[in-house]
């Protein structure tokens, strides 16, 4: 059977050049997680929903702050994997090298979701599936239909960083192949709607690459020797198992943090399932003293989950590394962990979808995102057909979309998929104040 090769996996060659500098004290993986956190598109992250679209609380995480607290625990779960695996792994590559490509590509793992997060992506779907709109893709392959009809943050994040940011349609952010890979949670490219029994948006399934990057994909999964499992369809890359538990050890346990923090769950709720997650790592004094506010209680009960799973993640990623490096691994590596780790986990997700997901504000205002993203998407979209006759207001709003960076030729598709760049990039309140103004009513900077 085949497998994969550390070698390969952790290659440091970078997309679109053939530079290669090695620098005193900082590896290739480290300048990867630089070029990311110094870029534009993470910066839109600070204002981009995590959970709450819109929240004024300061207190509250958005994107951005997730995905630098998924990078810690990313880097954490690399360099301890990498302890417990040293023996396979090149004798060059050490385990803060392995903790930098998780670190990084944990960094951009959310760096391709639209404002409003899920919420924004439905938007954007159902907005193509309407039948009213049937007309903007008669010109499109299916593939490419099936692209704009499933809008997907992970494949927009993958267009971000090979071809919009830094060096445009030339590497993009030029990152190391080691770091794409793992960044790929989905290294295959959409399916036709038909295909999927035609599914509602929300249902559909998840995909990290569309037609316009599906060279790049091949070109990374060469040089990486990822298993191809089809056409334009690979196996994983075997650090994004930690990637992917990276993130959901954030949002099962960071939501519920957030839900106290606006008066929707309580910390009593809350304690419990933490507790229950901590097993044998001993509770910690906060809980007994008296003065202790739940702000304290939870930060000492978080830092002890998180060591158990850390502990517990790289454990099975260690012992199933064979299953991993052949492709045969399924499901995720928390399945692998003592059954309580599974139950904690999805108990703390129910209770976020309970209380959280479905209390009346979270309602209300990702129904106010949902309708502004169809008003920016009502008034732009036209606009990408080619040789349009542009009326007055026509011609105000392609100037927004060319001082974006807009530059439509005579492809409907990758006209589309330029809106789709541009529109992904606002942040929840840009996003907001455009569909404001585009319906006539004056904001803030008028």
């Amino acid at each position: 059977m085949r497998q994969m090769r550390w070698l390969e996996l952790l290659s440091a060659i970078r997309l679109g050049t053939k530079k290669s500098r090695n620098e005193l004290g900082r590896s290739p993986f480290h300048k990867d997680y630089d070029r990311i956190i110094f870029s534009q598109s993470f910066r839109q992250l600070n204002r981009k929903t995590q959970v709450h679209p819109l929240t004024q609380h300061d207190g509250v995480h958005t994107r951005l702050t997730h995905s630098l607290e998924v990078s810690c625990i990313g880097r954490s779960l690399g360099m301890m994997a990498a302890e417990k695996i040293k023996d396979d792994l090149p004798m060059w590559i050490t385990p803060a090298d392995v903790g930098a490509i998780i670190q990084a590509a944990c960094l951009a793992h959310d760096i391709g979701n639209p404002p409003f997060g899920h919420a924004g992506e439905y938007a954007i779907r159902e907005w193509f599936d309407d039948a009213s709109h049937t007309d903007f893709l008669t010109e499109l392959s299916p593939e490419e239909q099936a692209d704009v009809r499933q809008f997907e943050g992970n494949a927009q994040g993958l267009r971000l960083l090979t071809r919009v940011d830094y060096h445009p349609d030339n590497g993009g952010m030029r990152l190391t192949c080691a770091t794409i890979g793992a960044y790929l949670k989905y290294p295959w490219l959409s399916k036709t709607i038909e295909s999927q029994g035609d599914q509602p948006s929300h249902r559909r399934a998840k995909f990290g690459c569309y037609q316009t990057e599906k060279e790049i994909l091949k070109e990374i999964a060469e040089q990486l020797g990822l298993i191809q499992l089809g056409e334009y369809h690979y196996c994983r890359h075997p650090l994004t198992y930690l990637l992917e538990a990276a993130d959901d050890i954030c949002y099962a346990l960071i939501d519920l943090e957030d839900g106290i923090s606006l008066n929707i769950l309580s910390y009593p709720e809350v304690e419990p399932i933490f507790l229950n997650l901590i097993a044998d790592y001993g509770v910690p004094s906060e809980l007994s003293t008296p003065w202790s506010t739940w702000q304290q209680k939870i930060a000492a009960l978080r830092g002890r989950v998180m060591k158990r799973l850390v502990d517990e993640v790289t454990t099975a990623f260690a012992k199933h590394q064979y299953q991993i490096l052949t492709g045969q691994l399924e499901g995720t590596l928390l399945q692998y962990c003592s059954a309580d780790i599974s139950e904690g986990i999805e108990q703390a997700k129910n209770l976020a979808r309970e209380k959280i997901f479905k209390h009346r504000q979270k309602l209300d205002l990702e129904i106010v995102a949902h309708m502004s993203l169809q008003s920016i998407l009502d008034a732009f979209i036209p606009l990408t057909v080619p040789n349009k006759q542009l009326s007055f207001k026509d011609q105000r709003m392609m100037s927004i979309l060319q001082q974006s960076g807009a530059n439509f030729g005579v492809n409907h598709y990758q006209n589309i998929m330029q809106v789709l760049d541009i529109i992904s990039k606002f942040s929840d309140h840009e996003a907001y104040d455009l569909a404001q103004v585009l319906q006539g009513r004056p904001t803030s900077f008028i």
